[in-house]
């Protein structure tokens, strides 16, 4: 489950995007607008460099046109009625499943890309002490792409808002946890953006659990309170 990752900068997000078009054949070098679309009532975008977390503002890549790609700002998250916080994480299996539920029209209508640094897992068991309140927490890994490069993760957006779209885990993943957003190659991001519904339905499996798709697992340390850090307690 994902609840958190890193965000990039607006450059970074726009190389993407001309790498996506790259093998368009209609206006394979648009002319990108300085920000993204902002939607009503979405949050504040978080800074680059910084954790997103739900309930974010992010800016997300979404398909405009057949051949046109576009930078929207979505918040992390869809609001449901059955309980207080929203649900920023999509299975793959279900959304593509019999009873894809409230997932049917965004993963048919509304496919994007979250271009990040690196997204976070909480280990099943390992255990760390908090410096803050001395309790034992679980430990914090981010995963990131090992050449450095940003990760594209796979999302379904709909009214403003957008979900990361999760599968079960490859090998660099499944010593952490039991799940991890669906990251990307550039060509199949290109797929998943492009793909008529019947191809995606025939094909989506091939998405999930690839084993060649290696990313770098980092432990996170625990945050130490600015107090701490200063010395100002002593």
């Amino acid at each position: 489950m994902c609840r958190r990752f890193t965000v990039v900068t607006w450059d970074e997000v726009v190389e993407v995007v001309r790498e996506l078009q790259a093998d368009s054949p209609v206006n394979a070098q648009p002319d990108w607008p300085a920000r993204p679309i902002v939607g009503e009532g979405v949050a504040v975008q978080v800074e680059p460099g910084e954790g997103a977390f739900p309930g974010a503002g992010v800016d997300v890549i979404v398909r405009r046109s057949e051949s046109q790609l576009a930078v929207e700002r979505l918040t992390w998250g869809f609001p449901v009625e059955w309980q207080q916080r929203p649900v920023y994480n999509t299975r793959l299996e279900t959304a593509m499943g019999p009873n894809p539920g409230m997932w049917e029209q965004p993963i048919a209508q509304g496919r994007g890309i979250v271009v990040t640094g690196g997204f976070f897992e909480a280990h099943a068991t390992q255990t760390v002490r908090s410096p803050k309140t001395g309790r034992r927490i679980k430990q914090q890994y981010r995963f990131e792409s090992g050449e450095g490069s940003p990760l594209l993760l796979a999302a379904v957006c709909g009214q403003g808002c957008f979900s990361v779209v999760t599968t079960r885990p490859n090998a660099s993943v499944a010593p952490v946890h039991n799940r991890m957003p669906l990251a990307l190659t550039l060509a199949e991001a290109r797929w998943w953006l492009r793909a008529p519904w019947p191809s995606l339905v025939a094909s989506w499996q091939k998405l999930a659990n690839r084993e060649g798709f290696a990313l770098a697992a980092v432990p996170e340390q625990p945050a130490v309170p600015a107090a701490l850090g200063q010395g100002t307690l002593f």
